[in-house]
């Protein structure tokens, strides 16, 4: 988006996507799945530098992202609708959050199912007049995809600041800072997907692409599978791309970039990375968009070592999970929890003296000592709403040999989750903050 938008009318239908919960899903040790991220020029037609109609342009863009497990766009402004109505392929979509002026033109096409609750739209601290980038709320998201139960990766749709004059340059290192700092808050201990319009070049001076990758343990799939993990350097000549023909070599370097992480429980691994250059041409050979769509290729496995069971309560407070601080084999000790009316805070003794904590202090302290042999086989959960926030209202943990327990008040809202067979309940995952909003339990072998 480097053209301003001085003549820009703030109007545009708010059309929204398929707004879908995740429905259960079983338990899954390893698959696959594919990712798209492009940038699909959805300025108004008289400012828009694509040189197709976009309306017409935009279907097919949707009708071609079909072979794709989830796909990131950036620019989805003024002709949303004609993307989604190109798409029939993709059960799992954003709604928008308004064209050009007023949204933020990120949005996602998942045949994955994600985690609507903890979905989230953030704009930049930081923008630059000069570059155009103030005059609509550009930012990220954030959404966890579902590849099994209790198997999520975190995908973030990014699309910075962009130009190249001390004040682009500075807004956007801003911009992967302010990301940064989020991915520490909501993202720690997890699998990470990065993607989107960067708006940055390894080989440019005053970009921190590479800072950012180092300071968040990712991989750029171009730099590890195109260039055998060596990055450009900086300050040396930009790898520009030929778009005028039928092909892009993908030894050029684009600014939209896919980098990813794996997690003590999910190992990711891209194992293909293309420019996908010649499948999004008219007829005519012209780009549907002023940007070529990129595609990576994903493998991921489970730690056998580790299951997780899907979280249960309301998108409020803190992100929390225990797994790094989890051993393998961990058996708890010592289960607790403080509760009156809800359940204030859980908390688990493992076998080596950790204890882990989650909540509040308030409520009543009350806890189980477990016996040699004796191991959590299941919790039974409630959830209902405080103050408009969906908060768990009561807990049972039940143990092998029967004994339970229990803090809270029950509802007519409530799940039980069960360890598989041969597992045990040895930690927590979710959201807290005084009271425990959301959890999840992480399961060891027994």
């Amino acid at each position: 988006m480097r053209r301003l938008f001085a003549c820009l009318a703030a109007t545009a239908a708010v059309i929204g996507g398929l707004a879908v919960a995740a429905p259960p899903a079983t338990a899954a040790d390893s698959g696959t799945f594919n990712v798209l991220s492009y940038n699909v020029a959805g300025l108004p037609e008289a400012l828009s530098s694509a040189s197709t109609p976009r309306q017409s342009s935009t279907t097919t863009i949707g009708e071609r992202t079909a072979p794709y497990d989830i796909v990131h766009v950036q620019e989805d402004f003024n002709y949303h609708a004609y993307l989604y109505a190109g798409d029939t392929t993709h059960a799992y979509r954003t709604p928008t959050s308004g064209g050009a002026g007023i949204g933020s033109g990120l949005n996602t096409l998942s045949k994955i199912s994600y985690d609507a609750d903890d979905f989230e739209r953030v704009r930049w601290n930081s923008c630059q007049l000069d570059s155009g980038d103030c005059l609509t709320p550009k930012g990220f998201t954030f959404m966890r995809e579902r590849l099994a139960e209790g198997v999520y990766v975190d995908f973030y749709n990014v699309h910075t600041n962009a130009g190249t004059n001390p004040g682009d340059l500075t807004s956007r290192a801003d911009n992967l800072a302010q990301l940064t700092t989020f991915i520490s808050t909501h993202s720690a201990g997890n699998a990470v997907v990065v993607m989107g319009d960067t708006n940055t070049r390894y080989t440019r001076s005053g970009d921190t692409i590479g800072e950012f990758a180092a300071a968040n343990g990712l991989t750029d799939a171009w730099v590890q599978l195109i260039r055998g993990g060596s990055a450009p350097a900086k300050g040396s000549d930009a790898l520009v791309c030929d778009q005028s023909g039928a092909t892009v070599p993908n030894t050029c370097e684009v600014v939209d970039k896919v980098l990813y992480r794996g997690s003590k429980l999910v190992s990711l691994n891209a194992t293909t990375y293309n420019n996908e250059h010649a499948k999004f041409l008219t007829s005519g050979g012209l780009m549907l968009s002023d940007h070529d769509p990129i595609a990576v290729g994903f493998t991921w496995s489970r730690n056998p070592a580790f299951q997780l069971s899907d979280q249960y309560g309301g998108p409020h407070g803190d992100y929390y999970t225990d797994l790094t601080s989890v051993p393998a084999g961990a058996r708890a000790s010592t289960i607790a929890l403080r509760a009156g009316s809800r359940v204030d805070q859980l908390s688990v003794t493992l076998s080596n003296g950790t204890t882990l904590t989650h909540g509040g202090t308030g409520g009543t302290a009350s806890s189980l000592t477990l016996g040699s042999g004796e191991y959590v086989t299941s919790a039974y959960l409630c959830q209902a709403q405080k103050d408009g926030h969906t908060r768990i209202f009561y807990a049972k943990f039940t143990t092998n040999l029967g004994r339970t327990l229990a803090g809270g008040t029950t509802t007519s809202d409530c799940v039980t989750r069960t360890a598989p067979s041969g597992w045990q309940i040895a930690g927590f995952h979710g959201r807290s903050g005084d009271e425990v909003d959301k959890v999840g339990f992480i399961y060891t072998q027994r």
